[in-house]
């Protein structure tokens, strides 16, 4: 007789985790599919039917809290560094409506000649010294670029910008919550976004934290804590999630040869490279909502007022929609991922990560023969939602 295995265990503080959670999220799906953690609180759902159904049920799922399981990200205040991404209708319906404004697809479409200058300027001293770190030289600059030409954050300002969304977004092992540093960081940032709001109600430019202020739907505008609120959200969300998909996107074809051949034999596959990786190694692995009502979930129930974990990495791995999960494979059917969520608070900014991730791709490919991952010097990132590489030492062979 085989020894009776341990029940799954799954935190997302574990640093474990953080190496490799896709044996965990193995085991929840066909032992716990729904998961109970009562040390941290939390209830998880990891298959891909649960996590889409949960996305799509804004009534019984609802965002009011924060979508981080850290104390103190979670709670009544959450909306106002998370901005519409903390709120549920009619409040998000009206927040994320104004804010739709500043971020139409004509708006993004318009930018992909600018994303393209700005992935030149910061990809060519890179290629020039043939050996680069992929995230502290390239991955981790580009996203912050863009966002900051977006919002009009000045060129002098945007390297301590992006140092500060940097602080706040990283985590100290065995710490379950924001460190000190971050807080500081964060109140920082949100300091910064006041000075600069003040300016542009003085003066208009033609950036989005100037459409921000002027759009209006039947009289009803944004208020300044609402624009902070939302340029925040920019900041972290936008960018970490956009700088861990560039490095998941070249550390795991650099891992499956026949698959990085494909782009580089026809840049025009860029967009699977992109599509793929945001299936197979999201970088947003998790987001948490308070249940509102009582629900039953494999038999068992869960109770109003408790925290769901939906474990978007798991569902994106689950083979009962995704044949042979962890095959990194271009060219598969990608359409049922979630690595940008569902429902109302489908991600705003899919478009735009999508874009810069082809811009930024497609420049690779064409200026580049191929390349190596130092993975022994690789470091990843240690963060509650979020999934990548914190460091990824690369040797390119230039054309």
């Amino acid at each position: 007789m085989e020894p009776l295995r341990e029940p799954p265990t799954y935190s997302p503080f574990d640093y474990a985790v953080h190496e490799d959670p896709y044996p965990t999220y193995a085991r929840l799906r066909d032992e716990a599919p729904l998961y109970r953690n009562d040390e941290l609180g939390f209830w998880a759902l990891s298959r891909h039917a649960d996590v889409a159904a949960a996305f799509r049920d804004h009534v019984t799922f609802s965002n009011a809290n924060g979508v981080s399981l850290e104390p103190s990200a979670w709670g009544p205040q959450a909306h106002r560094t998370m901005s519409f991404l903390a709120l549920d209708p009619p409040r998000h319906t009206r927040m994320r409506a104004l804010v739709s404004k500043g971020f139409t697809p004509r708006r993004v479409r318009e930018l992909e000649g600018r994303i393209g200058d700005l992935t030149r300027r910061r990809l060519e001293p890179a290629l020039e010294a043939r050996e680069f770190d992929f995230v502290a030289d390239f991955a981790g600059l580009l996203p912050m670029d863009v966002i900051s030409e977006m919002m009009g954050v000045p060129e002098a300002d945007r390297a301590e910008v992006r140092r500060l969304a940097d602080v706040v977004v990283h985590r100290e092992e065995g710490l379950n919550d924001v460190p000190p540093a971050g807080m500081e960081a964060a109140l920082a940032l949100v300091g910064y976004y006041e000075g600069m709001l003040a300016e542009r109600r003085r003066r208009r430019t033609g950036d989005l934290t100037s459409a921000l202020l002027d759009a209006e739907i039947d009289g009803d505008r944004l208020d300044d804590r609402e624009i902070i609120a939302f340029l925040f959200l920019m900041v972290v969300a936008g960018n970490e999630t956009t700088t861990k998909l560039l490095a998941n996107a070249v550390y795991w074809a650099w891992r499956n040869p026949a698959e990085l051949a494909k782009p580089f034999g026809d840049p025009a596959r860029v967009d699977d490279w992109v599509e793929e990786t945001l299936r197979y190694d999201t970088s947003s692995q998790m987001l948490a909502r308070t249940v509102t009502r009582d629900s039953i979930w494999h038999g068992r129930r869960v109770p109003a007022g408790d925290r769901m974990l939906l474990l978007v990495g798991s569902a994106n791995r689950d083979p009962r929609v995704f044949p042979d999960p962890d095959v990194y494979r271009l060219g598969r059917d990608t359409s049922q991922l979630v690595s940008f969520g569902g429902g109302r608070h489908f991600c705003l900014g899919a478009n735009l990560a999508r874009l810069e991730a082809r811009v930024a791709l497609t420049e690779l490919v064409n200026r580049v023969r191929g390349y190596e991952v130092d993975e022994a010097r690789a470091d990843r990132v240690h963060s509650v939602n979020v999934r990548g590489f914190a460091s990824l030492p690369v040797r390119v062979e230039v054309r």
